[in-house]
């Protein structure tokens, strides 16, 4: 027997509805889940709201579990959070992570879920993929021991890479954060970072920056493995 769910689906043009739809029973190999956090990655989610993806991103851009085409309408999205329903009996009953859109209710292979481990609470895990986020930007641009970090931002994946950075042998790490008052997260990770600013002097430099945050204004000028801040 089959369930029903509401779906959140984008239009391309700035707006969105919630569609009331059929989830069939799973079958072999399949896991149903009920969702308890759906999240939202604000810049990629607000580009498909509005249809700003261009087309020559349109396969790169397209989430695992995603429905419809670009511009739209789609349903969209990669950061869920659900308990088990029916499926395995090793999963049933957990909370489990997935790549999958905002719907209350849906059928995925088993092996298209990871499980939560207990001792993590399900509203935490939803930042997997923030997580993930982060430890792409330190494989395309891996720190080095003896290297000086910079993360410009103290938001989610700047809190993110700070902490991952922070672990690195031998690097020191700095944050630069234009909110008044800094994220207790970002304080105190390893013996070479350093507390947070308001922003970068003027002509600090940074062998690895990474930028994180969309409401500064001044510029990195490049060099191999070197970068200088100009405000």
């Amino acid at each position: 027997m089959g369930e029903r769910a509401r779906a959140f689906w984008v239009d391309g043009r700035g707006s969105g509805e919630v569609r009331d739809i059929a989830v069939a029973a799973p079958g072999e190999g399949e896991v149903l889940v009920r969702t308890l956090y759906s999240g939202v990655s604000r810049g990629t989610e607000a580009l498909v709201l509005r249809g700003g993806v261009p087309p020559g991103q349109y396969g790169t851009m397209r989430a695992p579990f995603q429905e419809g085409d670009f511009p739209g309408p789609v349903k969209y999205g990669y950061l869920n959070v659900g308990v088990v329903e029916a499926g395995p009996a090793d999963l049933v009953g957990g909370a489990v992570f997935s790549l999958y859109p905002h719907q209350t209710r849906f059928v995925v292979p088993a092996a298209a879920v990871r499980r939560v481990p207990d001792d993590v609470p399900p509203g935490r895990a939803i930042l997997a993929g923030t997580v993930e986020t982060a430890v792409n930007a330190l494989w395309d641009a891996p720190p080095l021991v003896g290297d000086r970090v910079t993360v410009v931002g103290a938001g989610m994946v700047g809190c993110c890479l700070a902490r991952l950075a922070a672990g690195v042998p031998g690097a020191g790490c700095s944050w630069w954060t234009s909110i008044p008052r800094a994220p207790g997260p970002l304080t105190g990770w390893g013996s070479g970072s350093r507390r947070p600013r308001r922003r970068p002097p003027s002509g600090t430099w940074s062998s690895t920056p990474a930028r994180a945050s969309g409401g500064w204004r001044g510029a990195w000028s490049w060099s191999p493995r070197r970068a200088r801040w100009s405000s």
